[in-house]
């Protein structure tokens, strides 16, 4: 074992590929084969390498690595090899042997469809999910019939737990806790303690049906970029002596110790531990952009990039649900052209790219039918809301704008760590407003260190090449507000949305949404992200709206009262009507 030990420490490709291969980690040759000739995995990652080998030797295992290192495989690889290699083999009628939990339903379809690629020489081994917006009855049924790796969110697990008489998960061996800081983070911290109540129960009263010899305890592995105090807590009511992996910051192992019954504690003097692992191949940038021009210079830079190659992918997010829908909508039908298509007579959208939104009050299809589109495009765009910031893997994303904050600097990790991954190039920028920039001080602090971005020289380009007379009046700009490209998209947008009743709705609700969520910023980052040195007449036109922002939140107060009012009625209405009844 040491052997290999100081094999798998030699690094093959900027510190993230191992030198070994997955024979040498233990995996059957089969299986070894499979990862490299149908999914691409040539070698194992570093983390995959240091991992595996521990996972398939049965320890609780606590894996802390970077967005991007292949934590997936970390897990699943030697799940699939143990029980490939049973006798008698495994059939679905036995239940479910290993359970792996993810935060969103987004990543629990991710794991679900590697897991069945992984699987496709072992077709004995029935992978399936339980995820929120999917039809029960018909999850009971494939529950009914077994599934032997299922994974699952938290809340729709413990609900078939408590309800589905038939879930059989008597022969359960592994437990995996994926993107466990965001499990946690999304309050699921209580439905997983009752999950773990209901399988010590199980393990305590049941008869498995396996020999004595061939018993095993049930193996625990915790993932995660980020280590907290929840995270903490968990590994705490959850693991037994495991071995910590991807911990190489000495300043992290000093705040990591075990108690003497191998529970992970973390010294309550030391702040939260935190690893800003980025990787080398992410170019960080930001655009100090004032409020009011906001819009503009989002719709100018993916536009401006769209011309530069129109064969990628990008990613923005956003604070809110209604954010991403009125940007979406703005995207999807705002035209603006000082000259129609020759050939044809028209005049094109201002943006031309294929355009998906994802966030967490869109129905289960739409958002199944979001994710999946935007995986499979070759050249898109997606805007989101951190709903898809935790472990999703977007294959060839080239970069990810970050148009609202994402407040603490863990949340800009995760973002970012949607591009640049395993080994690839990306590039990442950050908008802040100018009142906003001591965010990169905290980010500094972090070490986590941004340049900016060369916004003016895009606008000029941008100018020349759609404007009739930008020449002197660029090269005169003091300040971005007074840029002739900023003033007359300004100008455009506001015109485009006064028009459309549908999307000034949108832009109203987004507005409120917005400085609500800005209002909603913790500890340290109130002082920098204070709604009192907003101007809200700024905000509006960042939404493209030209009536004042009390205009905007008394009509929102008014269709308010009126639906409470509206309510109001129709209880009285139908109280009267059950007296007459009586």
């Amino acid at each position: 074992m040491e052997k290999r030990a100081k094999k798998m420490g030699e690094p093959a490709c900027d510190e993230i590929f191992a030198s070994c291969s997955f024979t040498d980690l233990g995996l059957d040759p089969a299986l070894s084969q499979h990862l490299k000739e149908k999914m691409s995995f040539e070698v194992p990652t570093l983390i995959q390498a240091q991992a595996i080998p521990v996972v398939l030797s049965g320890k609780d295992v606590l894996v802390n690595a970077g967005t991007g290192t292949g934590k997936t495989i970390v897990y699943l690889a030697p799940i699939v090899h143990l029980l490939q290699m049973r006798s008698p083999r495994v059939h679905r009628s036995d239940g479910t042997f290993a359970l792996i939990l993810v935060p969103t339903r987004e990543l629990c379809m991710q794991v679900y469809e590697i897991l069945q690629k992984l699987l496709h020489r072992f077709v004995w081994i029935v992978p399936g999910y339980l995820t929120g917006g999917e039809n029960r009855s018909k999850e009971k049924a494939r529950l009914r019939k077994g599934i032997s790796i299922l994974v699952a969110t938290p809340g729709r697990l413990l609900d078939h737990m408590k309800n589905t008489t038939a879930f059989s998960y008597g022969n359960l061996q592994w437990i995996v806790f994926d993107e466990a800081d965001s499990i946690l983070e999304l309050g699921f911290g209580k439905a997983i303690e009752e999950i773990l109540e209901f399988l010590r129960k199980k393990e305590n009263g049941s008869d498995m049906e396996l020999g004595a010899d061939e018993k095993l305890a049930q193996q625990k592995l915790l993932l995660s970029a980020t280590l907290n105090e929840k995270v903490n807590r968990l590994a705490q009511i959850s693991l037994e002596d495991p071995v910590m992996i991807g911990l190489q910051d000495e300043k992290i192992k000093k705040k990591v110790r075990f108690s003497e019954k191998g529970s992970l504690i973390a010294d309550s003097k030391q702040p939260d531990i935190e690893n800003y692992r980025l990787p080398d191949g992410l170019a960080q940038r930001y655009v100090k952009v004032p409020c009011g021009s906001r819009l503009t210079v989002l719709l100018s830079l993916i536009r401006s990039f769209y011309e530069a190659d129109s064969s990628h992918k990008m990613v923005v997010f956003f604070s809110t649900c209604d954010g991403v829908d009125f940007h979406h909508a703005v995207i999807n039908s705002f035209i603006w052209s000082t000259q129609p298509d020759l050939l044809s007579g028209k005049r094109h959208p201002f943006i031309r790219c294929k355009t998906f939104c994802l966030h967490g009050n869109m129905d289960h299809d739409a958002r199944r039918s979001a994710f999946q589109g935007f995986r499979t495009e070759k050249s898109a765009l997606l805007l989101c809301t951190d709903v898809a910031a935790r472990g999703l893997d977007f294959p060839k994303v080239k970069r990810i704008i970050q148009y609202d904050s994402p407040g603490e600097a863990t949340e800009y990790v995760h973002r970012v760590g949607r591009t640049a991954r395993l080994g690839e190039k990306g590039e990442a920028i950050l908008f802040l407003q100018p009142i906003e920039a001591d965010y990169l001080h905290d980010l500094q602090s972090h070490n986590v260190d941004l340049t900016e971005f060369p916004l003016k020289k895009t606008l000029d380009n941008l100018a020349i090449g759609f404007l009739k007379s930008p020449g002197r009046a660029t090269n005169a700009v003091v300040s971005l507000d007074t840029h002739p490209w900023i003033l007359s998209l300004q100008k455009a947008i506001e015109t485009f949305v006064s028009g459309e009743v549908n999307i000034v709705q949108l832009a109203k609700s987004a507005f409120c949404s917005w400085v609500r969520a800005y209002a909603a910023h913790k500890g340290e980052l109130k002082r920098i992200f204070m709604v009192k040195k907003l101007h809200l007449g700024h905000v509006a036109r960042s939404f493209g709206l030209r009536e004042q922002p009390s205009l905007v939140g008394r009509s929102s107060q008014l269709q308010a009262k009126k639906r409470k009012w509206d309510l109001k009625r129709k209880g009285t209405s139908s109280k009267r009507r059950r007296v007459l009844k009586t």
